[in-house]
């Protein structure tokens, strides 16, 4: 993919703080298009022609659980479920998600994030997700930034979720901080099983 001649003059001027840049290119309906550059690639390069880029689109779309499934195996996400009725259970998720935003390259799913809502107050996030081979690419970040507009705004709607450890590091980075008025009832059966 080519660089336009504004994308090339950002890049110019960019100090080596920026990692990514992200340009919106349109918005038909439902559909978000980024053009990522990653800058790792282009600091101390001296060819614009040696820059990488990527088209990411976000759209609103149900997944199958059998599409879900299969991305699962391409992230550390599966890892959050129980093997007790997976793959039942897993179609129950795709079906009854409030908001369903898969991340596409192409054809193939990059990254995913569900979420229930009320569209009037609160936002929880359910899944977010990335593919191991487009992570830190900013990915994850647009699919939080897209679900929270999807669910209403940032003056409306408050964003809850229950974080793995590693994930804690991105999600502060985003913003967030732990709650202290969240309670849980939590009798389900459990064992830790590795989607592959």
């Amino acid at each position: 993919m080519r660089l336009s001649s504004k994308e090339e003059e950002s890049l110019r001027t960019l100090s080596s703080d920026f990692k990514i840049i992200k340009v919106p290119v349109c918005k038909p309906g439902q559909a978000f298009i980024y053009n990522c550059i990653s800058l790792n690639r282009v600091m101390g390069l001296h060819k614009l022609s040696e820059v990488i880029t990527m088209s990411i689109e976000i759209v609103s779309r149900r997944l199958s659980a059998v599409e879900y499934i299969e991305f699962l195996k391409r992230t550390d996400l599966g890892s959050q479920y129980p093997k007790e009725r997976f793959e039942e259970r897993i179609g129950r998720l795709v079906k009854n998600t409030s908001i369903s935003l898969p991340a596409m390259d192409g054809k193939k799913i990059v990254g995913i994030i569900f979420g229930l809502t009320d569209f009037a107050y609160w936002l929880y996030i359910t899944d977010l997700g990335v593919d191991r081979e487009y992570e830190g690419r900013g990915i994850g970040t647009m699919l939080m930034k897209k679900a929270h507009e999807a669910a209403g705004s940032e003056k409306d709607i408050a964003v809850y979720l229950i974080a793995n450890d590693n994930a804690i590091p991105f999600y502060e980075k985003y913003g967030m901080k732990k709650a202290r008025d969240v309670m849980e009832y939590n009798h389900i059966e459990w064992t830790y099983f590795k989607v592959e």
